[in-house]
């Protein structure tokens, strides 16, 4: 754990942010990054010294994060990051595959000129971020231009109820990003298309497509993760 946080120094909590909000923030982000891996064993001590604060407000975010699902606190052994099941990951993604079905159906019907370049400049930063491997860089492309079309929905319900599973999405897409990429981008570039086209129907259809395939993906690397094991 120490390597994987010494990576990660430049995440230290700053102030003036309330502290126990910035420790558990800065806790999910390393978690949602793969800095800290599923099952991996949390030492307070450790992440108290790398984040640059006492022991009690990472005792306390701990106890939140195991609340929230990123953390399982075993007896006598101590905390450990969550390693999500295929049921949990089902769900979710099952869960954002609707909401995003319905965000591009509306990003169709709303887009304007400047709408649809956006979408092709966040899918050029990801194909270029597949070309050169770059995973975060992969990621965070991936999540903007989601964004952007739920944006371009301008539905602020949806937007709350997709900001909602947003870290858990993105925690899932990680280790997939990279194997899943090609194929992922180029939906999107179908996605943009018909979105540009104002073609609702066609959108919502490539979009709840797109979901299901990264579902698909997520549930095969877990199977063969559990074979493996």
């Amino acid at each position: 754990m120490r390597e994987a946080l010494t990576a990660a120094a430049s995440r230290r909590v700053t102030r003036p942010a309330p502290l126990r909000q910035a420790v558990y923030d800065a806790l999910t982000e390393l978690i949602v990054s793969g800095s800290l891996k599923p099952g991996q064993h949390l030492v307070e001590a450790e992440l108290a010294e790398h984040l640059g604060v006492s022991r009690q407000p990472v005792r306390e975010a701990l106890q939140r994060l195991q609340t929230n699902g990123w953390v399982d606190l075993r007896p006598a052994q101590g905390a450990f990051v969550h390693s999500p099941t295929e049921l949990e990951a089902a769900q979710l993604l099952s869960v954002r595959a609707v909401l995003e079905t319905y965000s591009a159906q509306l990003a169709a019907e709303n887009a304007k000129p400047q709408d649809i370049e956006r979408l092709w400049e966040l899918q050029q930063e990801g194909v270029d971020a597949h070309a050169e491997g770059d995973v975060e860089r992969l990621v965070a492309a991936n999540t903007a231009l989601h964004a952007f079309v739920t944006s371009v929905a301008d539905n602020a319900v949806l937007s709350e109820l997709i900001s909602l599973v947003g870290q858990k999405v993105r925690w899932y897409y990680t280790p997939i990003a990279r194997p899943r990429g090609k194929e992922a981008w180029n939906e999107h570039s179908q996605l943009i298309k018909a979105i540009a086209k104002g073609d609702a129907d066609r959108a919502s259809d490539i979009m709840r497509k797109h979901t299901e395939h990264t579902t698909d993906f997520y549930r095969k690397q877990i199977a063969a993760g559990a074979t493996k094991d």
